[in-house]
């Protein structure tokens, strides 16, 4: 068996292989260091372009198995990519535990007010009689109850929030005071302090947050986007946060990253902009290679491999 390994991680998953199992190294443009024509196995590395992507394709005709260790893929499944019959898993969870403390992180910092008290220490000032609020007691809406969220709700459950939650296929889950089917999160919205969107970029997911969605918030209500830039219409956000329909936002993902210094999303006070570091930690590539070998030795054995995406619905 021949594997196709990224050149960042190659050294780190070879002594876990054994003698039988052949290694082709590539490089984040794609150039590869011997042949892959009979290569059945790629593991691709975090940021891999499309166009690395495809490049591994046309020479790897033996293909069968594509791991990502992303948790969204949507930007894999090219008409080139989908052509192809190949089994491909993806990072879910391993993301889950640095995403699920920052979203913790971007709810404190805006209820006890932190980008103030940061203000006032750079200026010397003392000021008294903030209006400083609690977590317990508010009502979180998670958009998108999977690995990612039920992390997220387990967490805000130690707060002692009121949890909502919605998904494919609702089902009670530990920590969620109810959770509905995907289309029915709109109706939760009215009840929501924080809105986080923790769903999968589809064709459904697209724009879903758009302005009639916004103005079913509270106004004293915060965003919180861990997910893709592009399930929120960013007009109708802009407007929102400008014209104080709701509180604020925080946003580690937008529809253009890097995201332009001239857009007005920089200047709104009321908003958080993080640059798509909500998952970042270096326990992430430890688990994401312990996710690999284990799905390798599933693949080898034949057993069914852990997070197998459905590519009609991108995730």
């Amino acid at each position: 068996m021949k594997l196709i390994l990224p050149v960042e991680v190659a050294s780190e998953i070879s002594p876990h292989l054994p003698p039988s199992v052949a290694v082709v190294r590539v490089d984040s443009e794609g150039n590869l260091d011997g042949d892959a024509t009979d290569a059945e196995v790629y593991l691709s590395w975090f940021n891999l372009k499309v166009t690395t992507l495809h490049k591994v394709l046309a020479v790897s005709p033996a293909l069968r198995w594509h791991h990502a260790p992303n948790a969204g893929v949507d930007r894999f499944l090219t008409p080139t990519y989908l052509e192809r019959d190949l089994i491909l898993t993806n990072g879910a969870g391993v993301h889950a535990i640095p995403i699920a403390e920052s979203v913790i992180g971007y709810m404190l910092a805006h209820t006890k007010r932190l980008s103030e008290l940061y203000a006032l220490q750079a200026e010397h000032h003392w000021k008294s009689h903030f209006a400083i609020q609690e977590l317990k007691g508010a009502t979180l809406l998670i958009i998108g109850a999977g690995g990612i969220g039920q992390e997220i709700a387990l967490r805000a459950r130690a707060f002692g929030m009121r949890i909502l939650g919605s998904r494919r296929r609702p089902e009670p889950l530990p920590h969620f005071d109810k959770v509905v089917g995907a289309d029915e999160w709109r109706s939760l919205l009215p009840e929501a302090d924080y809105v986080v969107i923790a769903t999968p970029l589809t064709p459904e997911t697209k724009g879903s947050l758009d302005e009639a969605a916004l103005r079913l918030m509270r106004p004293h209500a915060y965003l919180i986007n861990i997910a893709r830039g592009a399930i929120v219409e960013e007009p109708a956000l802009l407007k929102a946060l400008s014209e104080n329909w709701i509180a604020g936002a925080a946003l580690d993902t937008l529809i253009t990253e890097p995201l332009p210094p001239d857009s007005p999303f920089w200047s709104l006070p009321n908003v958080l902009i993080t640059p798509h570091c909500s998952a970042h930690s270096p326990k992430v590539a430890e688990r994401s290679l312990a996710l690999f070998l284990d799905n390798l030795q599933r693949y080898r054995s034949g057993i069914a491999l852990r997070n197998v995406v459905d590519k009609r619905v991108g995730y």
